[in-house]
């Protein structure tokens, strides 16, 4: 009779209410899956799938306070080797180079809401890290917060154009999004010229220089970068600016060792934030991970433009050898 009675309740409860319960008695009430599943009267694998898709659907969100990867003591090196305000530094686990970027990113996602407040004016770069990153946010709702497109539009090997990367960030976090309504490089620099002067291209950019934070990445020099496969810079422009010291990419801007922008025929042609705009800010934000980030991830905290830095272990423990 007993077992009636509780079959009879949860038949009570049912579809996405019991997909509820489940999570609330789990998460909330402390109760282990063998006990929510005598509760329910149903088979501890069922238990477990309701959590699942629980966490599926958003109905849980799960994560470590901040402190956790922001106080240990990888991160505490970082942090003083390199003169930044923070460092957040992933586990390494056992990921292969994708799982890593990914583990990085949603680290970032999870920080980044942290890191803003109301006023605020995000300018937000392009490439696949913050990319990940602006997918990898929940969903929240910040008060008086502006996010800025930092580099104009441009194709990407994969699938996404800049403006997805600055409009999916705005999106996530509730904020107000002002994208580059233009290409990231033109092939004439007088064209370029004129489109700046544009009213509604020069107010956007003119946006640009009210942000008093940016989210970015740093891309490599290696010929597989992301830069001439974005289709910003070609073969012999990246052998150019290699040839002229270049060690990375910031915001589709080659920069030396010491972080310095290096001046060339690009700089004409593009629509998008020039690097002294990223100097001073009141928040630098890089994410980057990987043995061929390394350098270009020291070149970018040479020039100042670094406050804030979310990486893995492994790529960490790189950057202190190497610096």
């Amino acid at each position: 009779m007993a077992g009636s009675t509780r079959r009879r309740n949860a038949g009570q409860v049912t579809g996405e209410s019991i997909v509820i319960e489940a999570a609330w008695m789990y998460y909330h009430d402390g109760l282990n899956q063998a006990e929510i599943a005598k509760k329910l009267s149903v088979s501890r694998a069922t238990v477990v799938n309701y959590l699942q898709e629980a966490r599926e659907k958003g109905y849980i969100r799960i994560s470590l306070a901040p402190e956790v990867f922001t106080g240990h003591q990888l991160a505490e090196d970082l942090r003083e080797r390199f003169g930044l305000k923070a460092a957040y530094v992933l586990p390494g686990g056992h990921d292969d180079a994708e799982g890593s970027l990914m583990r990085v990113a949603r680290g970032a996602a999870v920080w980044l809401p942290s890191l803003l407040g109301a006023g605020d004016r995000l300018g937000v770069a392009w490439g696949r890290t913050v990319y990940e990153v602006a997918e990898a946010l929940d969903r929240t709702g910040m008060t008086d917060v502006t996010v800025s497109q930092l580099v104009g539009s441009m194709a990407t090997p994969y699938g996404f154009t800049a403006e997805i990367c600055s409009a999916h960030m705005a999106l996530n976090l509730g904020a107000k999004c002002i994208n580059l309504h233009a290409p990231a490089v033109l092939s004439d620099p007088e064209l370029a010229q004129r489109l700046r002067q544009e009213p509604i291209i020069h107010a956007q950019l003119e946006a640009l220089s009210h942000c008093n934070k940016a989210i970015f990445a740093a891309g490599s020099c290696d010929p597989g970068s992301h830069i001439v496969g974005s289709g910003v810079a070609s073969a012999q422009d990246l052998e150019w600016y290699v040839a002229q010291g270049a060690t990375g990419v910031m915001c589709g801007r080659f920069i030396n060792a010491k972080g310095e922008p290096i001046p060339g025929a690009l700089d004409d042609r593009m629509i998008g934030v020039t690097l002294d705009k990223l100097m001073g800010l009141d928040m630098g934000l890089l994410v980057s991970d990987g043995a061929d980030k390394v350098v270009p991830m020291l070149s970018a905290i040479a020039g100042g433009y670094v406050t804030h830095i979310v990486t893995s272990a492994a790529t960490a423990r790189m950057m202190l050898d190497a610096g």
